[in-house]
């Protein structure tokens, strides 16, 4: 069967096992390639476990994927990207665990066993927050992207950046109005310019204030609301997460 786009075969094989492990095979370059790209090293199926990790996420995009995602392959690179960065949190949570096993036995000294320990789960650590950073990188990239579509670079957002409470806090109203109301995001992201009159009627605040926040309020909304979930958790955003 021929198809005019591989978002059309993905949405016919969705629900048909034999033809979605085919497609799977198929895409086993691209899926390395997209473990690659999000933990910067080369790695190999059979030794990596992150490629078991990509190829689950793989089948996840698949099962999961609607036209309205857009591309299949952009959505598909994003889940691989976020189910790695759960499997090194879920890793470092559990790594003293491991390490403690690996390290005590019988013979060995308790002073000994525990700077062994340490030393390991600190080696661990280093490594998982060092992927974590590569991600992150990852993020910083697609985000400077987006941002050039809306005419932003990153300095301009810094400069509009809020630095006291009182206008942090207006800023960040506006931003929670926008991400609770996803009609608006979308509005927002496919006109791309804020509907000022909206936002002052919703939330009462000046309207100058609303102006002034423009580039701050944008860069949070597209954070908050993309794919971007090292960034997001490594700024205070001043409310409850």
């Amino acid at each position: 069967m021929s198809y005019k786009s591989i978002n059309e075969r993905v949405m016919d094989i969705k629900l048909n096992s034999d033809e979605k492990n085919v497609f799977i095979e198929e895409y086993k370059p691209f899926i390395a390639a997209a473990v690659e790209k999000a933990t910067g090293r080369y790695v190999s199926y059979g030794y990596d476990e992150e490629l078991s990790i990509g190829l689950m996420a793989f089948d996840e995009a698949i099962v999961h994927y609607d036209r309205e995602k857009g591309n299949f392959l952009s959505f598909a690179q994003n889940i691989i990207r976020r189910r790695l960065i759960d499997y090194y949190r879920k890793e470092k949570k559990h790594q003293s665990v491991t390490y403690i096993s690996e390290y005590t036995t019988d013979e060995a000294d308790g002073e000994e066993v525990f700077e062994n320990v340490v030393a390991a789960s600190e080696a661990q650590e280093k490594y998982y927050r060092e992927e974590i950073n590569q991600l992150r990188r990852q993020e910083l990239v697609q985000l400077k992207e987006e941002l050039h579509n809306w005419g932003l670079e990153f300095s301009e957002v810094a400069k509009s950046s809020p630095k006291h409470t009182g206008t942090k806090s207006s800023y960040l109203d506006i931003v929670k109005y926008i991400i609770d109301r996803p009609e608006l995001v979308a509005k927002i992201k496919q006109k791309k310019y804020l509907p000022i009159a909206d936002i002052e009627e919703g939330i009462k605040l000046p309207r100058k204030t609303i102006e002034r926040s423009r580039n701050y309020v944008v860069a949070a909304m597209i954070i908050l609301t993309g794919d971007y979930y090292c960034i997001r958790e490594f700024i205070d955003w001043g409310w409850k997460k």
